[in-house]
C-alpha cells in the first residue's frame, strides 16, 4: 500500500517514514524541505521524496494522491520561533488550516478516503478537568490552538462526505532531533544560571516523545483510521521540579530552581507581549503551573497503543544532542528502532 506523509521531513515525520518502510509499504513524502536522511531515494525499498509546500494548492495537487493512498498531515507551524500578536495569524494559519484545506480537497478529488491529522492539546486552553479527556471543552487560548481547532471541525465536516480522519492531540512533542522552546532551558543549564519556574514547580509536565508519536499514526492506520480523536501524552508524567532537577544533575550544572508567584510571572509575561516583546507564546505560560495532563487511555483501548518513553529521558535525550552539537561531540542520542 502507498503511503504519502505531508510534512514528513519533519520530527514527527522522519521517525514515522522508515516504520512504515519496515513494514513493506510504499512511502512518499511530501514535504517544503528534504534534509540528509537514510531512507530518501528513488530505489525500491526507499522513500521517494517531493518537493511541496501545503500552501500552495497546485502543488498539493501535484503529488499525485490516489484513491487507495493513505494519507498523512504532519505539516505544521509550531509555536518556535516566537512570533509578535499582530502576526501569529498569518503565521500560523496558512500552513496549520489551509495546507489541511488544501490536503483535504486534493485527497476528495482523488476519491481518497483515509487521513491521519496530527493537532495539539492547545485546543483545550485552561485545565478544567483533571486528568484531561478527549472530550474536555476546547478554548484555545492563542492563534496556534485555534488553528488546529479549525482544522478538527473541517475533518468533522468531511467525515459527513465520507472520509475517515484520525486526529492526534499531543503534548509538546520532545525528543533528540528538535529544541524549539527547550533551547532556552539548556542554555541557562549549560551556563550553570538560574532556572525559574512559573509557579512552585509541582505540578506535573507531560510531554509525549516523537517516537510514541510515529507510533501511534502507524496504530491508527493498522485500527482501520478510526473516525475519532486521541490525546497523545506520556504515562506518569514526573512534577517540573523533579524533571528540571534530573536534568540539570545530569548536566553536572549548577543551576538552581528557582520557584516564582505564577501569577505575577503571567502578568509580566502579559505586559511583554503587549509591548511586541514576547518572551514567551500566552499559549504556553498561561498554562505552566496548571496540571495539564492527558488521559491517553483512548489510544490503548482503540489502537493498542501505549507510550513507551519517559519523559525524563526524552529531555535528557534532547539536551544530550544539543549539547553533543554544540561540542561537536557524538553521544546521548537516544533511538528507537523501526519495528
Amino acid at each position: 500500500m502507498r503511503h504519502i506523509i505531508f510534512g514528513g521531513d519533519g520530527f514527527v515525520g522522519r521517525h514515522l517514514a522508515p516504520r512504515l518502510l519496515a513494514d513493506g509499504h510504499e512511502v512518499i513524502v511530501a514535504d517544503i524541505v528534504k534534509s540528509d536522511l537514510a531512507h530518501y531515494g528513488e530505489r525500491d525499498g526507499k522513500v521517494r521524496f517531493v518537493a511541496c509546500d501545503v500552501t500552495d494548492a497546485d502543488a498539493v495537487q501535484a503529488v499525485g494522491i490516489k484513491a487507495d493512498d493513505m494519507v498523512y498531515n504532519l505539516s505544521a507551524k509550531m509555536l518556535s520561533p516566537l512570533q509578535v500578536r499582530a502576526k501569529r495569524h498569518d503565521f500560523f494559519f496558512p500552513v496549520n488550516y489551509h495546507g489541511t484545506v488544501h490536503i483535504i480537497e486534493a485527497m476528495a478529488r482523488a476519491d481518497a478516503s483515509k487521513l491521519v491529522h496530527f493537532t495539539t492539546d492547545m485546543i483545550y486552553g485552561h485545565t478544567v478537568t483533571m486528568p484531561m479527556t478527549e472530550e474536555h471543552p476546547v478554548a484555545p487560548l492563542g492563534e496556534y490552538g485555534l488553528s488546529k481547532l479549525k482544522t478538527e471541525e473541517l475533518a468533522e465536516q468531511w467525515r459527513k462526505e465520507g472520509m475517515q480522519i484520525s486526529l492526534f492531540r499531543p503534548r509538546l512533542i520532545i525528543g533528540p532531533g528538535r529544541l524549539g522552546i527547550l533551547e532556552k532551558l539548556f542554555k541557562l543549564i549549560d551556563w550553570n544560571l538560574p532556572v525559574p519556574m512559573i509557579g512552585s514547580g509541582k505540578n506535573p509536565y507531560q510531554f509525549i516523545s516523537v517516537f510514541d508519536c510515529a507510533e501511534a499514526a502507524r496504530a491508527a492506520f493498522k485500527a482501520g483510521v478510526p473516525n475519532e480523536a486521541y490525546n497523545l501524552g506520556s504515562l506518569n508524567p514526573p512534577p517540573v521540579r523533579k524533571l528540571l532537577g534530573d536534568l540539570i544533575a545530569h548536566a553536572g550544572s549548577k543551576s538552581l530552581l528557582i520557584p516564582t508567584p505564577g501569577w505575577a510571572v503571567k502578568r509580566t509575561l502579559d505586559l511583554f507581549d503587549l509591548m511586541n516583546m514576547p518572551i514567551m507564546d500566552p499559549e504556553q505560560y498561561l498554562i505552566a503551573d496548571e496540571e495539564c495532563v492527558l488521559d491517553v487511555s483512548k489510544g490503548e483501548r482503540e489502537l493498542g497503543w501505549i507510550p513507551q518513553y519517559r519523559d525524563e529521558d526524552m529531555l535528557i535525550a534532547a539536551y544530550s544532542e544539543y549539547h553533543a552539537k554544540k561540542t561537536g561531540a557524538a553521544h546521548g542520542a537516544v533511538h528507537a528502532p523501526a519495528e
